[in-house]
């Protein structure tokens, strides 16, 4: 070995060293910072409570110019057909959906809003105008006819009056109750509705413009609307208890929003946001501390959107629309089962399966902390008697990764599957998907080295790729941009590139090495699912749902039998009987026919993965294979690409000579460099071409698996053609792509949150801070979790003997199987 090699390989391990010991650094302060945060949650929780229905009620901001985002939860877009499935669905179970908004002429606007939602055949409601004063119909206690009874015409003037719409399929009411001025007619209204077995499930109420209208501002005027106010408390409170003690009931007290002072007319000029912040504050004040939920988000949702009011005084469409999603989260979410809708919903009961996985990991957290402290004690006693350290047994080190492994379950599962942190929408804009993709992408070109390899497609390359394309998709995610079609196909084309790779690495190393045993099965299979299993045990969650690691492992088994089974094709027997290549090509063609059949028929593909009991491996918890069945076909042909890639290459450069990439120079003349340069470039722009082309997702998906391995190739030629770029790294994405299979299963569930339908909030009210922040210790959690399987992967599988390794893989299945039994698996 020359000293130039020495040099390298010491300046390596140095570089090792320190790398190291930076992520042990950063893990201890990614644990204190986790820390921190739990304490600093703990204490807005102690302070303000859990409750993400007043998170809903009373905070949110604007996330672009459309998009409402209430403080702390999300918030789920329903459709009308999500709506009637919410009341239908209550209906069932005997619950009488009783809305009823009583106030003046902006509630009014609410209800029409609502009203519209439910039923679009009503119009356009947004803009109602504000009426002039007329006398006060009484609302009718059984109204006999479902249908809105609107404002009637009387001597060429609206007057104002009692509104009544009812669905008997739903078993719903909604009611206004005209009252615009908190007097004896509001209060009234309360104590009949105190007195009823059964009130009305919602009551939202609000009043003050007309009070400051008509006593022109006056202060005698806002004195009496505290006095009725508090005439109402009890009436309140009554109410609340009532229904509480039967389930749900809420009592709405609507803030009073902002007007636009310049839009007034001149006969509402008195009505000034002085006046109405008055009116607000001794609403807060008397309220506060009684059953009714002050409504103070619906004054933020307003003052965001002013522009879109036409007089000044009452809300444009968007604020109306916003409101009405807010109400219909409030009484919807905790009955229906979606995931972007946590606000007013319940956290997910935990199982009797993961209190025990929990227990396990606590008990064994236990003896791991005996026997650190108790290698504590021996070190500080025989510090500097010259001892040698002691080899850290397998039982500690299967106890410490354990307890570590449990550590990092127990964030997880605080973060995902609890209201204790805060969780927000996904917001896609332009800005935000394509600002932090510039961003990762400057810090990549940054941090670029030269690599210890010459070789097409080398380690340090294939780690760099999977990890630009795993911040890629980690963005993608979180921002939401699969709404964006061309997005949408060029992230599939990253997905496709890892399969690619998964089939050309196995493929290359069986070929190279022959070795196509058990031992080396059972570690690619442990270290691609010891992660995902221990999730799903300790997440209540399907293996299906952590759909990437499902399709890598069925394409390594599916790789591994083709590679395996007889009659063995590797480099070495391949020089001996060309004929063996003939062999190869016949085993790529019949896992080419396979693929095919499979997907010609979808009854015969159902039949083949929903036997059990293999069918709890490819099917969601709705017991649905659809969507391993998406998932197959988009990719069915990404790994066999891989494998064909590999085995004309390997073959070229071995016997053509053309290829020679065993030094810094390019791969071939400049000429046909050149060619190929353009020639790749032309088959990355086409398939973007395509992607801008192609109509819908269907369209698109369909031609998807023929011809991504068009960009894929591509991408090969143009990262390897120039000596200058082969050789050269960026070491920020390999560290990433060495712990990319971590980062993409964990996002779901400390990165984003609910299932990966929103973002975790560690920061409420910094966004970028907080994207910061929950990135740097998922980054950290996902290496820790990479470093705890490459520790344990040597005491699940032993290399020394192949009966040790069978042996723990019937103990893995002896305790799936009464897991097995209890979900139905046989």
């Amino acid at each position: 070995m020359s000293a130039a090699e020495v040099s390298s390989k010491q300046g390596r391990s140095a570089a090792e060293i320190i790398q190291q010991i930076n992520a042990k650094n950063a893990k201890i302060f990614a644990f204190i910072l986790v820390l921190g945060f739990v304490i600093y949650h703990g204490m807005l929780h102690f302070r303000y409570g859990i409750d993400s229905c007043t998170w809903l009620l009373s905070d949110g901001r604007y996330k672009g110019s459309q998009e409402w985002q209430p403080y702390g939860c999300m918030m789920h877009h329903y459709s009308q057909t999500d709506t009637r499935q919410c009341l239908r669905y209550l209906a069932f179970w005997g619950t009488h959906n009783h809305f009823v908004f009583i106030g003046d002429s902006r509630i009014r606007q609410l209800y029409l809003a609502f009203l519209s939602h439910l039923d679009p055949s009503h119009g356009n409601v947004a803009r109602i105008p504000h009426l002039a004063s007329s006398p006060i119909v009484p609302l009718s206690s059984s109204p006999s006819k479902s249908e809105i009874m609107s404002t009637q015409l009387q001597n060429g003037q609206q007057v104002h009056s009692d509104l009544t719409f009812q669905d008997s399929k739903l078993r719903l009411r909604v009611d206004f109750v005209w009252s615009p001025l908190v007097s004896k007619h509001m209060i009234e209204a309360f104590q009949h509705w105190k007195k009823e077995d059964e009130p009305p499930s919602v009551i939202i109420a609000g009043s003050a413009t007309w009070a400051i209208k008509e006593s022109n501002a006056s202060v005698k005027a806002l004195k009496e609307y505290t006095w009725n106010l508090t005439r109402l408390v009890q009436s309140i409170d009554k109410i609340t208890e009532k229904r509480r003690e039967g389930g749900h009931s809420h009592v709405l007290w609507t803030l009073q929003e902002p007007v636009d002072v310049e839009r007034l007319r001149p006969a509402r000029a008195m009505i000034t946001n002085e006046q109405i912040d008055l009116y607000n504050k001794a609403a807060m004040e008397i309220l506060q501390h009684s059953g009714a939920q002050l409504w103070s988000s619906s004054r933020l949702v307003a003052q965001g959107n002013l522009e879109e009011s036409d007089d000044g005084l009452h809300l444009g469409p968007l604020a109306l629309k916003h409101d009405t999603q807010i109400l219909l989260n409030m009484y919807c979410n905790d009955h229906m089962n979606f995931n972007d809708g946590t606000c007013c919903s319940s956290p997910e009961h935990y199982t009797t399966l993961q209190v025990v996985t929990f227990s396990s990991l606590g008990v064994c957290a236990l003896i791991a902390s005996v026997m650190v402290m108790r290698k504590m004690l021996w070190q500080v006693k025989v510090y500097g008697k010259g001892v040698k350290m002691a080899e850290e047994s397998d039982f500690y080190i299967l106890m410490t990764g354990l307890a570590k492994l449990g550590i990092i379950m127990a964030y997880f599962f605080l973060c995902d599957r609890t209201n204790f942190f805060m969780k927000e929408n996904k917001y896609f804009s332009q800005v935000s998907f394509w600002l932090p993709i510039g961003y990762v992408f400057a810090l990549g070109l940054f941090f670029t080295e030269d690599s210890r390899f010459t070789k097409v497609l080398h380690r340090d390359q294939t780690d760099e790729w999977k990890g630009w394309m795993q911040l890629v998709i980690l963005i993608y995610h979180m921002t939401g941009a699969s709404r964006v079609l061309p997005i949408y196909m060029h992230v599939r084309v990253l997905v496709s590139a890892y399969l690619f790779l998964t089939g050309y690495g196995h493929f290359c190393y069986f070929w190279q090495t022959g070795d196509a045993g058990l031992i080396r099965f059972l570690q690619v299979l442990f270290r691609t699912n010891f992660m995902t299993v221990a999730l799903c045990l300790c997440m209540n969650r399907p293996y299906q749902f952590y759909y990437f690691v499902p399709l890598v492992s069925f394409w390594f088994v599916m790789t591994y039998l083709v590679l395996a089974l007889p009659p063995h094709v590797t480099m070495t027997s391949s020089e001996a009987n060309p004929l063996q290549y003939l062999y190869l090509v016949l085993k790529f063609v019949g896992l080419f026919s396979v693929i095919t059949i499979l997907y010609m028929s979808e009854v015969f593909f159902e039949k083949v993965f929903v036997t059990r009991p293999w069918k709890a491996l490819f099917v969601t918890t709705d017991d649905d294979i659809h969507e391993w069945w998406f998932r197959w076909k988009l990719d069915r042909y990404s790994s066999l690409y891989g494998m064909i890639f590999a085995f004309a290459f390997l073959l070229l450069r071995r016997h053509s000579g053309l290829l020679d990439d065993n030094n810094h120079g390019n791969l071939f003349s400049p000429g046909a460099s050149l060619s190929a340069v353009l020639t790749s470039l032309l088959a990355i722009g086409g398939y973007t071409a395509f992607s801008f082309l192609c109509r819908n997702k269907l369209e698109c998906n369909e031609v998807h698996s023929y011809v991504v391995f068009v960009p894929i190739l591509g991408y090969v030629v143009l990262r390897n053609v120039s000596g200058a770029l082969r050789t050269r790294h960026s070491a920020f994405f390999a560290w990433f792509g060495r712990i990319s299979l971590e980062l993409l299963v964990g996002q779901a569930h400390a990165w984003l949150a609910a299932d990966a339908h929103g973002t975790l909030v560690l920061a409420p009210g910094r966004p970028v801070l907080n994207a910061l922040i929950t990135s740097f210790v998922f980054a950290c959690a996902a290496h820790e979790l990479h470093s705890i399987t490459a520790t344990l992967l040597p005491l699940a599988v032993p290399t020394s003997d192949w009966r040790k390794g069978l042996r723990n893989l019937i103990l893995f299945f002896a305790i799936l199987l009464p897991i097995g039994v209890h979900d139905g698996m046989f």
